[in-house]
């Protein structure tokens, strides 16, 4: 376990944010930690729907089960975060 800093970005947000997360959390964790930050703030609540993520510039979001440790993120990567 370790802290890992991540920028974060929320689609309808208009604000970048750093976003302190543990190696050992799934990306739906770190989908979770994200919201916090943004949904019910700065974009509304989409109940239902699933948190994505994926790295700034990419097309495919990570799987949800992946630990962030396994996804390739380096310190201060960007990662995107929609509702689906």
């Amino acid at each position: 376990m370790a802290l890992f800093p991540l920028v974060c970005n929320f689609e309808g947000d208009f604000v970048l944010k750093l976003l302190p997360v543990d190696t050992e959390q799934t990306m739906a964790e770190v989908g979770q930690t994200a919201a916090v930050n943004a949904v019910g703030i700065h974009i509304a609540d989409q109940p239902g729907k699933t948190i994505y993520a994926r790295k700034e510039g990419a097309d495919a979001p990570f799987p949800l089960d992946m630990k962030l440790s396994d996804s390739g993120l380096e310190p201060m990567d960007c990662v995107k975060f929609y509702f689906a």
